[in-house]
């Protein structure tokens, strides 16, 4: 202490509340009270305070020691093998690559590995090892692209340590029910009592749950307590059943379309019009096959449109909406809201037994093939009709403004998604093939991981026209990082002839080759690291 300081508990004034008041305005403009004034001021409050803050604390009465937490539920699954144990902490240790433009070297981006290690290490059944967890949790709070698959491998003591800390509370927010123990569909009681008396996540949870066991009995549950909901809360409830969805919910839905709320409405009406055989899609198919029709006076059959003139309550209780989005024609909208809503297999009967691949091919008068066939799109989408989802694709080869194939990247994208994996991944072999990859990035993401054969080929044979061309791989970064997480590691042998650095053309980039080299040596390297992710994740 300063030897021109003064003992602190001879002075008065020394509340803690006028100690704080002195510190935040400084001594020069608030005077401590007392002898210490002056020069000696500064020193005189941090005296003070010093003293003040045993005082308080000395005060402090102990509290009683919290209870200690229940501990963590067990995992039954086995543990990870060493191996893979430690590449797991390599992976969380990893911090994301540069991503985008520029040079990235050689090295892998282990973050990016890291969603597939999860998936594989969940087919597989291994348990998270518990020292891993924190820094797994914190990856999860970043991404939240990893959170599923991440507090699937975690498991229960996820939620647990969740509760603990509150910068991991999305695992409860992300977990059906908050991590609750959810009753099963026979045991009765719990499931009433939950239904009526426990949270709203619980509660759709529950149900969520039950209807992917026992359809039936969560659309009863859901009709006890129906017309009490909060509109948000039927919304919810009724976005479920969407899984498992049958005709026996048929009466269910046609009630939900009087439902005093639009948005319950419109969902009510999507759900039925994706059942063929409702009462709304016969009605939706009646009002849409007024609107288009075959003229055969022409010298090819040609479909011509007459798009409503109106939009009468019918059509609105049926799930239209009757104000068009700015910019865009009233009736155009509606048509394409009744064409989308039709049941695709009525077509063929209204137009001669035509197939869709004939329906799709036929020419459409007065510009209304883009309005037809995006509705038409967007309707093989919801029923999942693979048939017309390829007559509407094209083949790979059309351009997107001519033939059958006449609708967007976006558009192509979703009717794929229709198909099974191998006629998927083909059809962008193809697409690739005929227009390189600069479009083809929205279509990759649809295929299935790994890639096959027939597309990995086609991926790596447009890269290298693009490494011939002169071109810097920076402009294919996003396919290459693609490649680098959904080719076959089985193709890692045969790129290596790519990793070479290229004699440069007369008209190629300056150092593009070195680039591409680099490329495509972080292409080999990522590949052999998954080929031993799955060797360590496979179980002896």
């Amino acid at each position: 202490m300063n030897s021109t300081s003064v003992a602190p508990e001879a002075l008065p004034g020394s509340s803690w509340e006028e100690l704080v008041t002195v510190a935040l305005l400084g001594t020069d403009r608030r005077a401590v009270a007392g002898p210490g004034a002056g020069r000696d001021a500064p020193v005189t409050l941090l005296d003070r305070a010093a003293v003040e803050t045993v005082r308080r604390r000395a005060g402090v009465r102990p509290a009683r020691a919290a209870a200690r937490p229940e501990p963590a539920a067990a995992d039954p699954r086995p543990p990870l093998p060493p191996a893979a144990a430690r590449r797991l902490a390599m992976l969380l240790a990893d911090r994301p690559g540069t991503g985008g433009g520029g040079r990235r070297g050689t090295a892998p981006d282990l973050m990016e590995l890291l969603p597939q290690w999860l998936a594989l290490a969940n087919t597989r059944g291994f348990a998270a090892p518990p020292e891993a967890l924190p820094a797994l949790l914190d990856a999860a709070r970043g991404r939240t692209d990893l959170r599923p698959a991440a507090l699937t491998f975690a498991g229960p003591r996820a939620l647990w340590l969740a509760r603990l800390n509150p910068d991991w509370r999305f695992a409860l927010r992300a977990t059906p029910g908050g991590g609750a123990d959810l009753p099963s569909p026979r045991e009765t009681d719990r499931v009433r009592r939950l239904w009526q008396e426990g949270l709203f996540a619980e509660r759709v949870a529950l149900l969520t749950g039950i209807r992917a066991q026992e359809p039936v009995l969560a659309r009863e549950l859901l009709e006890t307590t129906w017309p009490t909901e909060r509109a948000e809360d039927r919304l919810m409830f009724l976005d479920s059943l969407r899984t498992g969805l049958r005709a026996e919910d048929e009466p269910f839905l046609e009630q939900a379309l009087a439902d005093r709320s639009r948005n319950v409405r419109a969902t009510a009406a999507e759900l039925l019009s994706a059942l063929p055989g409702s009462a709304l899609a016969a009605r939706m198919a009646d009002r849409a096959g007024a609107c288009v029709a075959v003229d055969h006076t022409r010298d090819v059959p040609t479909l011509v449109v007459e798009a409503p003139h109106e939009c009468d309550a019918g059509m609105e209780r049926d799930g239209v909406v009757a104000k068009a989005p700015a910019g865009r024609g009233e009736r155009s909208w509606w048509l394409g809201q009744l064409v989308e809503a039709a049941p695709l297999g009525s077509w063929s009967a209204r137009f001669g037994g035509r197939t869709a691949e004939e329906i799709v091919a036929l020419p459409v008068a007065d510009d209304w093939q883009g309005e037809l066939h995006a509705a038409w799109s967007r309707a093989a989408v919801r029923q999942r009709e693979a048939d017309w989802s390829r007559a509407l694709l094209g083949a790979p080869s059309a351009p997107e403004a001519a033939g059958p194939g006449a609708v967007s990247l976006a558009e192509r994208a979703k009717l794929l998604s229709t198909l099974e994996a191998d006629e998927r991944a083909e059809w962008v072999a193809g697409f690739i093939a005929a227009h390189g990859l600069s479009e083809a990035f929205q279509l990759l993401g649809v295929c299935a991981v790994p890639w096959s054969p027939v597309l990995g080929r086609a991926v790596v044979d447009a890269l290298n026209i693009a490494r011939d061309a002169g071109s810097y791989p920076w402009s294919f970064s996003g396919v290459m990082g693609l490649a680098e997480r959904c080719l076959s590691p089985a193709e890692a042998r045969r790129l290596e002839v790519l990793t070479a650095t290229p004699e440069e053309q007369e008209n190629a980039s300056p150092g593009a080759g070195g680039y591409w080299s680099e490329a495509f040596q972080r292409l080999v390297t990522t590949l052999r690291l998954r080929a031993a992710m799955q060797e360590e994740l496979t179980p002896r």
